[in-house]
């Protein structure tokens, strides 16, 4: 006789969980997916993650993967676990409206590339989440699961709320500055951000090319690796060529020896918060002899500037369109963007492009010592204004330089809402430094278990 497994509420189970248990017949993908939309009906009138959910839609897709389950036909990674993607995303039979009326009813004939590997995972394309305007700093209408009236972050607000409130199980973002590890701060969930070149973004908003990734939030570090894992090369994002390989296998595996972690002091930690601050000490009394505390030079300082300049120089050149089709649809810090993208000349453009491989250069003898950099993902918690989506600035050094990094929720502010930790790995070493993670988080739960 077979031993019933106690599930819980479907909505709840991380993806690798949705996945084991629909694949063994304990679940169906119509009982999950049903789950999830009725978590969106109880919470989206506050929440507003989703700029487009269609639950007939969703509901045919979880039927046709129950029944793909039935015939015995092959089963994906992902098979019948939900997903949202962020609105800038393509999927056919949905619109991409980019976060602006400009794109208001725009519907693509294809799927981007990364939405055709969900789907060819198995995945359940359960909607499209609330993208802040054109993939910049102006908010949509999504609030903090935590508390309403704080910022869920951005550009990818709506992919953090929705795994946050329990929504869906993972979502898809994309990072320029810091629009996945922020929100996924600010939310309280896992955040990754693969290495530059990972997953194709052939049908994703194109808005600075030398910077844009694509990013995962989700539950667990492991459904973070799992949804990665089907990713890999098109052949049409030319800046695609990293195959993150079976990063799941890596992940779970025991780190061979006990990672070594630098402690990296940027030169803008003046803007972290004392709380944070403070969080961060008792991590690296917790690493002991295995955490190091250490400082950057002070040519990072300038990292900032150097992405200010390559994102707004990219972003009028591939967005400026929007600015001349209508400008009063357009916000005034969008059309700030554009003025200073305007301004840059081609010599400072490409003088700060030339700085992105020799950050990323000098930053080789600190991963030939460490595992990873551990580092915050914000200054602190949400800030509790719908009209900002945060600082973005230390996430800024690691998007110039194209490095994979990852935020797990490990601390909380004054007000109780998460902060999130980040880690930073070498390029191309992300299933070394998701085991990293996945090491750390298990050594705070248990330094946490000890003391309560």
């Amino acid at each position: 006789m077979v031993e019933r497994v106690e599930i819980g509420d479907p909505a709840m189970l991380t993806a690798t969980e949705v996945a084991a248990h629909i694949a063994d017949g304990a679940l169906s993908a119509e009982a999950v997916t049903k789950a999830c939309l009725d978590r969106i009906e109880a919470l989206e009138p506050t929440v507003r993650a989703w700029a487009h959910c269609d639950p007939k839609f969703a509901l045919m897709q979880a039927k046709d993967a129950d029944r793909r389950r039935a015939q015995g036909r092959p089963l994906g990674p992902l098979h019948g676990v939900p997903v949202g993607l962020k609105d800038i995303i393509d999927a056919r039979g949905m619109p991409t409206e980019n976060g602006t009326p400009l794109d208001s009813g725009n519907r693509p004939l294809k799927d981007a590339t990364l939405t055709q590997r969900l789907r060819d995972a198995g995945a359940i394309i359960l909607g499209k989440t609330v993208t802040s305007e054109l993939a910049y700093f102006h908010p949509g209408p999504t609030t903090n699961p935590h508390d309403p009236s704080r910022t869920p972050g951005g550009s990818s607000s709506g992919s953090a709320a929705a795994v946050a409130a329990g929504m869906v199980p993972f979502a898809v973002g994309t990072q320029t500055n810091g629009s996945v590890i922020r929100p996924a701060s600010f939310c309280g969930v896992v955040g990754y951000k693969p290495s530059f070149g990972t997953v194709p973004r052939t049908g994703v908003l194109k808005a600075a090319p030398s910077l844009d990734q694509v990013g995962f939030f989700a539950r667990s570090i492991e459904d973070a690796a799992l949804a990665a894992t089907v990713m890999g090369a098109d052949g049409e994002d030319q800046d695609c060529r990293f195959n993150a390989g079976p990063l799941l296998e890596t992940v779970m595996s025991k780190p061979p020896v006990t990672p070594d972690i630098a402690m990296v002091h940027t030169p803008f930690s003046e803007r972290l918060e004392p709380e944070t601050k403070a969080g961060f000490a008792e991590i690296i009394d917790l690493l002991g002899e295995h955490g190091t505390e250490t400082a950057l030079p002070e040519v990072f300082g300038r990292g900032a500037g150097w992405l200010a300049t390559i994102m707004a120089s990219e972003m009028t050149r591939n967005l400026g369109h929007y600015l001349e089709e209508d400008p009063d649809q357009i916000s005034d810090a969008f059309k700030a963007l554009m003025d200073q993208g305007n301004s840059i000349s081609a010599v400072d453009y490409l003088a700060a492009r030339d700085m992105q491989p020799v950050l990323l250069e000098s930053l080789e003898p600190l991963f030939e010592r460490f595992d990873a950099i551990i580092t915050p993902a914000a200054p602190g918690e949400a800030p509790a204004d719908l009209s900002t989506t945060g600082d973005p600035i230390f996430c800024t050094l690691w998007s110039l330089c194209g490095l994979p990094a990852v935020t797990l929720p490990l601390l909380s502010g004054p007000n109780g809402m998460p902060v999130g930790v980040q880690l930073v790995g070498a390029y191309g070493q992300d299933a070394q430094l998701l085991r990293t993670a996945r090491w750390l988080l298990a050594q705070c739960q248990s330094d946490e278990g000890e003391t309560t």
